[in-house]
C-alpha cells in the first residue's frame, strides 16, 4: 500500500483514532500522542492487513491494542498519577446537554478495565456481538454478558456521578 493511499484510508477513518484515545487518556496532549503512536503501529502493519475484513475493523483491533499497551505504559511513569474519575474531562465549561452527556459518559468509560472498554466502543460502533467476540477473541455469549454487565456498569457509574438519566 502507498504512503498517500494510506494516509487517505487514515483520514477516512479519524473518528476511530479520536475515540479510542479519549477513552483511554485523560488529557489532550496523552490523547494526541496516543494517536500518533496508533498511526505508527498502523503504518508498521499495514502489510499484515489482507483485506478480509474491513479497514476499519482492522484499524479498530490495532488502536484497541496499541492503547491497551500505550496505557499501561503510561501508568508506569513516575510523572503521571493515577486517574481520578471525579475529574472533569473537558477543558472548557459546557453547557450544551449533549456534551454535558458525553463528559459523563466518557469519564465512567475511564475507570472501566480495559476489556469492558474494547467492548462498549465496538458496540457504540454498531458492530453484532459476533463481530466483537470475534476481534476480542471472546465466545459470542461472554461477549453478550460482558457487554450487558459494561453498560449497567457505566449508567451506575454516571448516576454515581450525579447525573440522572
Amino acid at each position: 500500500m502507498k504512503e498517500k493511499e494510506f494516509l487517505g484510508l487514515i483520514e477516512q477513518h479519524s473518528g476511530v483514532l479520536y475515540k479510542v484515545s479519549r477513552m483511554y487518556m485523560d488529557t489532550e496532549v496523552d490523547q494526541e500522542d496516543l494517536r500518533q503512536d496508533i498511526i505508527f503501529q498502523l503504518w508498521k502493519s499495514i502489510d499484515k492487513f489482507k483485506g478480509d475484513s474491513q479497514f476499519s475493523s482492522w484499524m479498530y483491533r490495532v488502536a484497541i491494542n496499541t492503547s491497551i499497551t500505550y496505557f499501561k505504559k503510561d501508568k508506569r511513569r513516575p510523572d503521571k498519577s493515577e486517574i481520578n474519575p471525579n475529574l472533569d474531562i473537558t477543558d472548557e465549561v459546557e453547557t450544551d446537554e449533549k456534551e454535558s452527556q458525553l463528559a459523563h459518559f466518557y469519564r465512567a468509560v475511564k475507570t472501566l478495565n480495559k476489556i469492558e472498554k474494547a467492548i462498549i466502543l465496538l458496540f457504540i460502533e454498531g458492530y453484532s456481538h459476533n463481530e466483537i467476540a470475534k476481534q476480542l477473541g471472546l465466545s459470542s455469549g461472554n461477549t453478550r454478558v460482558k457487554l450487558n454487565r459494561t453498560k449497567q456498569k457505566i449508567k451506575d457509574l454516571i448516576k454515581k456521578q450525579g447525573y440522572e438519566f
